[in-house]
């Protein structure tokens, strides 16, 4: 997955609440173990009706809706069942960042591990962006912050909290086992030290 440093991009609004995962990606589409093609089919209920038209008024319809990587979403947006494809649809559809009051605990894991930043953002901030959708807004996780770009300030800039395992894994474009492999060198180090401490001539084992 791509390191996530900064990103610009449209605002993509869905101001319902508690968007839970079969929203997201409906239980029929869960047969895949790969995450691959998964975006066409997220939010396929809400996009489409049983005809297979488009409903009219959905956000997802809107023609400058391709492309935005940033969903400012209602509260307690990924609630639900558990189930990882949700993330896998987002990432594969081209989100990289999900903006809300709150954010599911275990749909928020997953995004994180999938390369989507997730942001619980105060009320009057999620609220104003949600009344500026399709605009432009950047976020740089470095300085942990949102702003608006494209030369309108159509919301007030704001900074976001993060914990800092996950800030240090979307950074490198790691998952949490790719960061313990990255760690491998140093692991092996301290095994060495404290084998020499120990007065072991027994080599260390080294994969």
């Amino acid at each position: 997955m791509q390191p996530f440093t900064t990103l610009r991009s449209r605002i993509l609004a869905l101001p319902e609440a508690h968007i839970d995962t079969d929203r997201i990606i409906p239980a029929r589409f869960l047969t895949t173990t790969t995450s691959d093609g998964l975006g066409r089919h997220a939010f396929a209920d809400w996009r489409r009706m049983r005809e297979g038209v488009e409903r009219p008024g959905c956000p997802l319809n809107d023609p400058r809706a391709p492309g935005a990587a940033i969903i400012v979403a209602g509260h307690n947006f990924g609630c639900g069942s558990s189930r990882e494809h949700a993330a896998w649809a987002l990432a594969d559809l081209g989100v990289r960042a999900i903006i809300s009051t709150e954010i599911a605990d275990i749909f928020r894991a997953n995004a994180s591990r999938n390369g989507i930043l997730p942001i619980v953002a105060a009320p009057e901030h999620v609220h104003a962006m949600l009344d500026a959708p399709f605009a432009e807004a950047e976020i740089d996780l470095s300085r942990r912050e949102v702003w608006p770009s494209g030369g309108h300030a159509l919301f007030a800039p704001f900074r976001f909290t993060i914990d800092p395992f996950t800030r240090r894994c979307l950074l490198d474009g790691v998952d949490h086992l790719g960061y313990l492999v990255a760690q491998l060198p140093r692991i092996l180090a301290s095994e060495r030290r404290e084998a020499m401490k120990a007065g072991c001539s027994t080599p260390v084992h080294n994969p």
